[in-house]
């Protein structure tokens, strides 16, 4: 089954398949499925055309994809041109949410270690 351009894994069940989405998490999954009367548990292969067409129907209504995160990034963007404190921390690619960042900010800032050595290099043996 494919939604949007996006394919939905035939081996997971519906309600976890659905997260495949980008903007369609477990909870709003399975709000989608309630909607359109299909049994989370139910996986993608088996489902008939109308229930596809149900479930497709309900998520072309919503801003997921694309939409979603073309509506992040200008977000983003206003943040940063009216130089608001998020927006500076996203341009100094740090964390923006109140997380300390003496340690444990190693993926926003590419997992630089800096502690001290002892100064000596190792002597090469020859």
């Amino acid at each position: 089954m494919r939604i949007l351009g996006i394919t939905i894994p035939n081996n997971k069940h519906l309600d976890v398949a659905l997260t495949a989405l980008y903007g369609i998490g477990i909870s709003r999954a399975r709000t989608i499925l309630k909607e359109a009367g299909i049994d989370p548990s139910v996986k993608a292969d088996t489902l008939t055309v109308d229930e596809e067409n149900a479930i497709r129907k309900i998520i072309e209504t919503m801003q997921i994809e694309g939409v979603l995160k073309r509506e992040i990034a200008s977000n983003i963007k206003r943040l940063k041109d009216i130089k608001s404190y998020r927006g500076i921390r996203h341009m100094r690619r740090l964390p923006v949410n109140g997380q300390r960042t003496k340690t444990n900010s190693r993926t926003i800032r590419g997992n630089v270690r800096k502690t001290m050595a002892s100064g000596r290099r190792k002597e090469s043996k020859t």
